[in-house]
């Protein structure tokens, strides 16, 4: 183990020499040696490798040479790398930060490396643990901060240093800027009290939206393949699901110059949407294109912004609502979501609709398992729209067309079975994370139940899955 002795020696030739005499016979191995002027002008800095044994014998010889005041030994410099914007005065937030915890740094180094960015590396003298903490928390909202010493932040900063990295590797995963990464920060912060209460690790937990980072971003590009298949319709309609690894399926209903779409996905994948859109749909761009939507999550209304008009339930829009005020949405007024949600967002790179764009079919006013709350017509069809109780989430709402025996039942139901491989490993995550993706769960299963025995011969397009006749082949 490391640790560093703030030691207080004479001026006059040979002090040093003395240390080091100590240490050695201690069997200790000098790896850092600092003098700090700013702290005092016979203090010296040593960072001593050794075993917890040793440690207590180089600190009693330290202090019977009167090189070690009493209390100095719990005494530990905390060293950190700053990566600052290589600009005048980009440092200043962080030394007022510093000042204002009266902190003393005791080492600082940077130079210029041809980056539009510079490398501050610091030693800071930590004296109380819960003070760093705060100043850890207040650095990192500034820039990008790595801690160097492990075995002195183990010690200290518990939970602190281990979500400013988390936050660091999604910074680099997902290129966030310094606002984006400290709502990163702030969710993990959030889930560390949740796991800390719960008393489980937060290791798993990390690990798991560290994937789901990794997995969004691995599949953009080329590496973005979605499965598409298209079911043809009377009178010349034609119907595309595509199921992309991620996010919620995109329907797509083609019916002479207009185009229906019923959920659109995560907005992160707007670039290879729209030119699978324009490669599978004759003058998509020229088109007129309004959606349906089945509830307001984040996966599945990630690309609202591509319609002339969107069609919705009243708490969907009530949703968005909230989010364009800054305020917590549905979903995220569940403590046991709401970080998990925030960071999809981040990681998505999700925005809130245009309110002007959002149309309001209709408002549940009834307890019924799915209540009648209003119809659109699109190509001749009537296309009905009945909102849930929030098994899943609030808002949620199933769109029924009779004529064409369509069905798009959001995630009330989904087609697990017919996950692919992707989707099956990135399912995975989601209910992990949130403890479950359903709001109410007994009440999301009887919708879904219902929906099966009432609906037997209809085509299912769930939020997730392939389509099918659910039925069909038993």
């Amino acid at each position: 183990m490391r640790k560093t002795y703030i030691t207080r020696m004479p001026d006059k030739a040979g002090a040093f020499l003395t240390a080091s005499w100590i240490i050695s016979a201690c069997g200790g191995n000098i790896v850092r040696v600092n003098y700090n002027k700013a702290v005092d002008t016979h203090t010296l800095f040593i960072e001593v490798s050794a075993s917890s044994a040793q440690h207590g014998e180089i600190g009693r010889r330290l202090s019977a040479c009167g090189y070690l005041a009493d209390g100095e030994t719990d005494r530990r410099i905390l060293m950190i790398v700053l990566t600052l914007p290589d600009r005048p005065g980009a440092i200043t937030p962080v030394l007022e930060i510093l000042n204002r915890h009266q902190v003393n740094i005791s080492y600082i180094s940077s130079q210029e490396n041809g980056t539009p960015y510079q490398h501050f590396k610091m030693g800071i003298l930590v004296e109380n643990a819960a003070e760093i903490t705060r100043l850890i928390e207040e650095i990192s909202r500034v820039c990008e901060i790595h801690i160097l010493n492990d075995e002195v932040t183990d010690r200290l900063l518990d939970g602190t240093v281990f979500y400013i990295a988390f936050a660091n590797t999604m910074r680099e995963i997902l290129r966030l800027s310094q606002e984006q990464t400290n709502a990163v920060l702030i969710q993990a912060n959030r889930l560390m009290q949740l796991l800390d209460e719960q008393k489980k690790s937060p290791l798993q937990t990390f690990d798991y939206i560290r994937r789901f980072a990794k997995f969004v971003t691995d599949r953009k590009g080329i590496a973005f393949r979605p499965d598409v298949r298209t079911f043809p319709l009377p009178d010349g309609a034609v119907l595309h699901v595509i199921e992309p690894p991620c996010g919620s399926n995109t329907c797509v209903l083609e019916h002479r110059d207009g185009l229906l779409f019923v959920d659109c996905g995560f907005a992160c994948y707007r670039e290879e949407m729209l030119e699978l859109l324009e490669r599978l749909i004759p003058r998509f761009s020229e088109r007129k294109k309004t959606a349906f939507l089945t509830h307001a999550d984040v996966d599945h209304a990630g690309l609202l912004f591509l319609f002339d008009r969107v069609y919705m339930s009243q708490s969907c829009r009530d949703n968005f609502a909230l989010e364009a005020a800054g305020r917590p949405n549905f979903r995220e007024q569940n403590p046991l979501h709401a970080p998990y949600c925030v960071l999809s967002k981040v990681i998505s790179g999700y925005a809130p609709p245009d309110p002007d764009r959002c149309s309001v079919v209709g408002e549940k006013r009834d307890a019924a398992l799915l209540s009648p709350i209003g119809s659109q017509r699109f190509g001749g069809w009537t296309f009905d729209f009945y909102e849930g109780n929030g098994g899943h989430v609030k808002g949620e709402t199933v769109i029924v067309c009779e004529e064409l025996k369509l069905l798009f039942s959001g995630d009330i139901y989904v087609n697990v079975k017919g996950f692919s491989r992707d989707q099956q490993e990135f399912n995975r995550l989601a209910p992990f994370l949130m403890t479950g993706v359903d709001c109410d769960p007994a009440e999301a299963r009887r919708c879904r139940e219902f929906l099966l025995r009432t609906y037997p011969e209809f085509l299912f397009c769930p939020g997730h899955g392939a389509a099918q006749v659910p039925g069909a082949g038993k």
